[in-house]
């Protein structure tokens, strides 16, 4: 009720008060309220309402102005309650003379009304007198027509019970089966009375045409050519014919079992002509239910347990569907069929037990369709990776190439798995937004499960032995040792963008669109934890790292080893050149700076000459090299053991040059790295052996060759300076006759070996 509303009903009830008032003593309608004890004094429409106190209240309360429009609004009000009640008067008085008139015309015509009344009930006796001697006058002849009406009814029934062979037999030639069964029927109780008697003949001959009957209708019950339809009529006239119950819901049911094999889903054709044919079955099969449970009330368990076994063959077929390479359209449009399936079957059967079960089924579906995407993701990763491990062609695959469609796969690979799960969600499905908190926490459930195995998949690789991992992947044994390196740099470089790039924006992704609400936002804690996954890819990734530079410096050291091993440095021939072990080093590290050009970065931050140890570290190394040179060239004057002694006092005054230090994701460090550790075992496979002159010469020339080369390679040359310089101490400290080459010949041997280099491109990379 309105403000308006509100006013006219306070404006009647104080005219009525007022009207009370004026006609009678008796107090008004608000005196007799239960709750007008309750009323304010000061209240101008109650019947204790004092004046003074009103105006000290409204004198108190208002200011002057507020008092003239408090006193222009009453003057208003009572002239608009005199108004109103002259008109209640007026009115009233026109009611009054017009029930004057009344009453006086209901004078003048009840004068005559008892007079009229006499002569009609003079005329009533006279006709029930009348109508008393008519019926005593034909009291005799109606018993006899009664007595003839029934005879007659008589007469008719046992014409009908003669009649009814020829009846039954004209309904079995026109298939009414409904009439005869009636008919049938009607005629039980005669057949029970008289039967063996005066009826025998009819009796039997109806119990044969019943018989037919019976067969005829089992044959439609049980006939695959006829619809439920026809079937469930012919089943009620067979209870009706005290027919086996049981022996008939036994054969239905198994009918309407085999009737579930045309109501199938099929998911790869639902965008074609199938949902069409679909429809008819799943209507058919509704019809069944209902006209069975119609038929048979006791027979709602197995109904539900037909219509259970339905939805679980749908839900199986589903599973095997989602766990294909589909899009959320797909799933979504074999869920709306089955959920309206669903639907209607509980309408028939009313069990809600069909709805949670496929909310449960539903459930497993879309949460394997999401570990299913994740799956396809994982393995669309794998396979840029293993392209890796293959050769394409002539040329192998471009480890740049491998390593931009890996991170498209990780980065808008999983950006387009959530978009996808996303429409599911979006969806107006209402069994799947019965689902929308599940699904929420199965994606960041999700998301933190494939980072785990991509990171337990990636770390596979970090075994000792690798023929297990090639094998596995169908590569042989050379080439598989050459190609795994090339993957092990692939995802070092990919397990660090992982872990320093694609989680913290997925990580946003997931916040933004995946929550728990969206007045959430990064509020809510995900199931996603991303600082531990991201801590552990880039621990993943040094390994990486550090597992590539552990099999290109094994694969050189083996060279190397090869190389030391197979002379006998004893009996050596006078060097006439550079030995080819050194080129094969040399091509090795060119391979390998192509390899981290294509994936890692360079270190812009340091001039490609600047090493940690300044000029003063180069100039150092080359005044020890000269000493050396010095020192073995008096080897011949000197002793062993003197020379030896000299040998470590200048090691000990020489300038440490750090040589093992923290491998960064540049070029720069991982090829200075590698170059570092292969002079390292260079080094110690020297120490290994005993040269005469000529083997300690072809040393000094391989080493002082490959200073020229490795300085276009490496970033800080006094550490490869030093390193350089160890192995020609170890080979002089090994050495029966430590007696050097004469410079212009080793110069002379170094030149000609650079001629040929730059003829064949062997140095630049």
């Amino acid at each position: 009720m309105d403000i308006d509303d509100t006013l006219l009903d306070e404006k009647a009830r104080r005219t009525r008060d007022l009207l009370a008032s004026f006609y009678s003593p008796i107090p008004s309608a608000s005196s007799n309220n239960p709750f007008s004890k309750h009323i304010s004094p000061d209240d101008i429409n109650s019947s204790s309402f004092q004046p003074d106190q009103y105006m000290k209240i409204m004198a108190r309360k208002s200011n002057l102005e507020g008092l003239l429009q408090k006193h222009v609004e009453m003057v208003a009000e009572i002239k608009n309650l005199d108004t109103d009640l002259q008109m209640l008067v007026y009115e009233n008085y026109n009611k009054f003379i017009c029930a004057t008139d009344t009453i006086k015309r209901m004078k003048s015509n009840i004068l005559g009304m008892e007079e009229n009344m006499e002569q009609l009930l003079e005329k009533i006796m006279s006709v029930q007198s009348r109508s008393d001697s008519v019926n005593t006058s034909l009291c005799e002849n109606r018993e006899h027509i009664e007595k003839m009406h029934r005879t007659c009814n008589l007469l008719r029934k046992v014409q009908f019970i003669y009649d009814l062979p020829d009846r039954l037999g004209k309904c079995i030639k026109s298939e009414a089966y409904a009439d005869a069964v009636r008919f049938y029927i009607g005629s039980m109780p005669i057949f029970k009375a008289y039967g063996d008697s005066s009826f025998q003949d009819c009796k039997r001959a109806s119990e044969e045409a019943i018989a037919i009957i019976v067969k005829n209708l089992q044959g439609k019950v049980f006939s695959d050519s006829e619809s439920m339809q026809v079937r469930a009529e012919a089943a009620v006239l067979l209870k009706q014919l005290n027919f086996p119950v049981e022996y008939l819901k036994t054969k239905l049911l198994e009918k309407l079992e085999l009737s579930l094999t045309d109501v199938q889903i099929i998911p790869e054709v639902m965008k074609n002509e199938y949902p069409s044919v679909h429809e008819a079955a799943i209507n058919e099969f509704v019809e069944a239910l209902r006209a069975f449970r119609v038929i048979f009330p006791d027979s709602e368990k197995q109904l539900v347990k037909l219509a259970q076994d339905l939805l679980t063959k749908y839900f199986v077929i589903i599973e095997a569907y989602v766990m294909t390479r589909i899009c959320s359209e797909d799933l979504l449009g074999v869920l709306r069929v089955i959920w309206n399936d669903v639907l209607r079957l509980v309408e028939v059967l009313e069990d809600i037990s069909l709805s949670n079960n496929s909310l449960e089924a539903t459930k497993n579906a879309v949460k394997l369709y999401i570990r299913s995407a994740f799956f396809h993701l994982m393995q669309d990763i794998s396979d840029h990776l293993l392209k890796v491990l293959k050769r394409g062609g002539a040329e192998e695959y471009s480890l740049e190439v491998a390593l931009d469609a890996s991170i498209k796969a990780v980065y808008d690979g999983g950006r387009n798995v959530l978009l996808d799960i996303h429409k599911i969600l979006d969806d107006n499905l209402e069994i799947v937004d019965k689902l929308r908190e599940l699904i929420i926490d199965w994606v960041q459930q999700g998301y933190q499960n494939f980072f785990r195995e991509l990171e337990v998949q990636f770390l596979s690789f970090l075994g000792r032995n690798n023929s297990s991992a090639t094998q596995s992947h169908g590569l042989e044994g050379a080439q598989g040792d050459k190609a795994f390196p090339r993957l092990a740099l692939v995802l070092a470089q990919l397990s660090a963008f992982i872990g320093q790039t694609a989680i913290p924006k997925i990580t946003e992704d997931l916040a933004a669109s995946f929550c728990r609400g969206s007045a959430g936002g990064y509020d809510y804690v995900l199931s996603f934890v991303p600082g531990v996954i991201s801590q552990k890819f880039r621990a993943a990734g040094e390994k990486f790292l550090q597992l590539y530079i552990n099999m290109r410096t094994q694969r050189i050291s083996l060279l190397l080893k090869k190389r030391f091993a197979t002379p006998n440095w004893v009996k050596h021939k006078e060097p006439r050149e550079v030995h080819m072990c050194v080129d094969l080093f040399l091509q090795e590290l060119k391979i390998t700076g192509n390899e981290v050009k294509q994936i890692l970065p360079q270190d812009l931050t340091k001039h490609r000459r600047a090493d940690s140890n300044g000029s003063s570290a180069s100039s150092r190394s080359n005044s020890f090299r000269e000493e050396k040179e010095k020192l073995s060239r008096s080897n011949i004057q000197k002793g062993r053991s003197q020379q030896l002694l000299e040998t470590h006092l200048a090691k000990l005054f020489k300038q440490k040059v750090e040589i093992f230090t923290k491998v960064e994701y540049t070029q720069e460090s991982v090829v200075m790295t590698i170059v570092k550790l292969c002079l390292k075992s260079l080094q110690e496979y020297a120490r290994l052996q005993t040269f005469n002159r000529s083997g300690f010469q072809q040393i000094q020339l391989d080493i002082q060759f490959l200073r020229t080369p490795l300085k276009e390679i490496v970033e800080d040359e006094a550490a490869m300076d030093f390193l350089l310089d160890e192995v020609i101490v170890a080979a002089v400290e090994r050495c029966l006759d430590p007696i050097p080459l004469e410079l212009p010949i080793l110069d002379r041997l170094i030149q000609a070996k650079l001629a040929q280099h730059k003829e064949f491109d062997i140095i630049s990379p």
